[in-house]
């Protein structure tokens, strides 16, 4: 289900458009999809969480 206020968006480092997007823009949760299925599954993480992720995955 589609997250209601959702603004998806997509790194610029994506040169083929096969990629994750986020909205991040919501309450309190971040979301994560597959841009190639946008009506597919979507993750969601806390934000705190979500910037855990973004602070290791940049380390490496």
């Amino acid at each position: 289900m589609e997250p209601i206020g959702a603004t998806w968006r997509k790194s610029s480092r994506s040169g083929n458009g096969e990629c994750v997007e986020v909205a991040d823009n919501l309450p309190g949760v971040v979301g994560v999809r597959d841009s190639k299925d946008p009506a597919g599954p979507i993750l969601t993480f806390t934000p705190e969480t979500w910037r855990t992720f973004i602070t290791h995955a940049k380390r490496h």
